[in-house]
């Protein structure tokens, strides 16, 4: 039995602008993504019997053929024209439904994995293809690089390059509906987009296109992700943010110990996941 493993890798926007409702239903977006390195990890098994197996560790994930992950794994097995089947198991260490893009990342890593499995050799042009079909952020986890993504997250073009940075993530257990999020999205008719810098030296460069629009519905739903963004401030943070469509918020940090003892001071006495992490 030939197997894989895997990490997929989360990503906060440092950008998140929404310029337009389009005609399909979908949102005309600008931002920026960077990948970061807390990850999921994939095994992935070929097997000789057809059916296909998805199994996660984590409660409110599905198994099987709703999960995003399924959905890649058959695109790649139909596309390969294997008798093939496969079994598939996800240990999740990304929040779900946080404004990481976990599931994405999955599914992202499912196609890459298939593809070097099955020996496809598609280029990551054809498995960004696949991918936009699967979900809005899927490609750019197939892209590999900080991204400016635009469209509704598939036209990707790389950014300048951007020191590492270490970053505080808290998520308060709050699980928000990225659908729910842009459906309640009231946009102006006119939106002026800011220019972005060319080059990204320090924290302060990165941190000086922290915008996100998404955060006008998130937070006033759940204040608390108000209240974490100003204790990351107060502890230290360069800048802070809502990933996303939330709930996770970070905070970037000029080194490792700032951010571990800021993460200690904030989420003491709470629930809250925290976790340091540093760009990929």
């Amino acid at each position: 039995m030939q197997t894989l493993n895997l990490k997929a890798p989360a990503k906060v926007n440092y950008l998140l602008d929404v310029i337009r409702r389009r005609p399909d239903g979908y949102h005309e977006l600008r931002m920026v993504m960077q990948r970061i390195n807390l990850c999921d990890e994939i095994s992935i098994s070929l097997t000789d019997s057809p059916a296909l197996t998805v199994t996660c560790d984590k409660n409110g994930v599905p198994d099987g053929p709703d999960n995003i992950a399924w959905k890649a794994a058959r695109i790649m097995l139909d596309l390969s024209g294997s008798n093939q089947g496969a079994d598939i198991v996800i240990t999740k260490n990304i929040p779900v439904a946080a404004g990481l893009g976990g599931g994405s990342s999955d599914a992202a890593t499912v196609l890459m994995g298939f593809n070097e499995l099955l020996n496809l050799s598609l280029p990551d042009k054809r498995l960004m293809e696949i991918g936009v079909t699967l979900g809005a952020d899927v490609p750019f986890f197939i892209f590999k690089n900080t991204a400016l993504a635009e469209g509704i997250g598939e036209k990707l073009s790389v950014m300048p390059e951007m020191p590492k940075m270490w970053i505080l993530i808290i998520n308060p257990g709050v699980h928000v509906s990225t659908a729910w999020v842009y459906r309640s999205l009231e946009l102006t008719n006119e939106r002026v987009l800011s220019t972005l810098p060319q080059f990204y030296r320090t924290a302060e460069d990165i941190c000086s296109i922290f915008n996100n629009d998404l955060e006008s519905v998130t937070i006033p739903a759940f204040p608390v992700i108000a209240d974490i963004k100003k204790l990351m401030i107060q502890y230290g943070s360069t800048g802070s943010m809502m990933s996303g469509s939330g709930s996770t918020v970070f905070g970037i940090f000029s080194n490792k110990k700032e951010a571990e003892n800021a993460g200690k001071l904030i989420s003491t006495g709470t629930d809250w996941y925290s976790a340091v992490v540093e760009t990929l």
